[in-house]
């Protein structure tokens, strides 16, 4: 069962698909602390038990902003031991986030700067808007990014190319996130919502276990070598052999049928 939260809009927009929205246009939908143990706490609620969740699409409330960063609003005047405590949160909430066995799409429908580029980076994959720009920015006001960026940045568009966006802060277009590997997809705002629910659907449609089972094949593959990627991958295989939805997935197939996966 997900709550309602102060910052956060969850709607269950099929039996087995959440989206998510921040909700602070008024803000750019900021990060504060509240959304921050709000986001926390729903990450955490997922890994716990997905119950019926099989995929979970992750938007901004507006038109213009995804996610505008951390809210200097809050920050400002903020003691060490405040800001840090702040950003120990952030931390927990990204990396919940990552940890999610259900996959994250974020459906980016607008500007996605600091702590949002870094809140997209944490998710599976994203779609954003073609007005949508990104930048990390924190070099700008003292700090630098410590929500991921500079660990996942690299990651998605090689290390060379992370520190010129990192070093500069200057914004880049979403056809330039497009063509570095930042975002999968560009889709047009009126359809931007309709085309990550799509994929979503088609997430959902297969067998759940699977799903979950690939997604952290992938993401701990590629924390290590090769030769122990494999090792994990075929751990995680073999954990689905004897599942019922194994045996429906064959047995549905001989059948010509579509088969109906329970999660167990």
């Amino acid at each position: 069962m997900i709550p309602s939260y102060e910052t956060l809009l969850t709607e269950m927009v099929a039996p087995d698909l959440l989206l998510v929205t921040l909700n602070r246009p008024e803000v750019g939908n900021a990060k504060n602390t509240r959304m921050g143990l709000d986001t926390l706490d729903l990450w955490t609620r997922l890994i716990d038990d997905p119950g019926p969740v099989r995929c979970v699409v992750l938007t901004g409330a507006g038109e213009k902003i995804f996610c505008a960063g951390g809210d200097l609003k809050q920050r400002n005047g903020m003691t060490r031991q405040q800001w840090e405590h702040q950003h120990e949160i952030f931390e927990r909430s990204r990396d919940a986030l990552m940890a999610c066995p259900v996959p994250v799409i974020a459906a980016i429908n607008g500007h996605a700067y600091a702590g949002g580029l870094e809140m997209v980076l944490a998710c599976d994959f994203a779609y954003a808007v073609p007005a949508a720009r990104f930048a990390l920015t924190e070099v700008k006001i003292g700090i630098m990014p410590g929500g991921g960026g500079t660990q996942l940045l690299p990651r998605a568009v090689g290390e060379r190319r992370a520190k010129e966006i990192i070093l500069t802060a200057r914004p880049f277009s979403a056809a330039e996130a497009l063509e570095w590997g930042v975002i999968n997809r560009i889709c047009e705002a009126a359809s931007l919502r309709e085309q990550v629910l799509e994929t979503a659907r088609a997430i959902c449609d297969n067998a759940p276990l699977s799903v979950r089972q690939a997604k952290k094949s992938i993401h701990r593959g590629l924390q290590t070598d090769v030769a122990t990627g494999l090792a994990f991958e075929i751990e995680a295989y073999n954990r689905l052999v004897d599942t019922e939805d194994r045996r429906e997935g064959v047995l549905a197939f001989n059948e010509k049928r579509k088969p109906v996966f329970k999660g167990c």
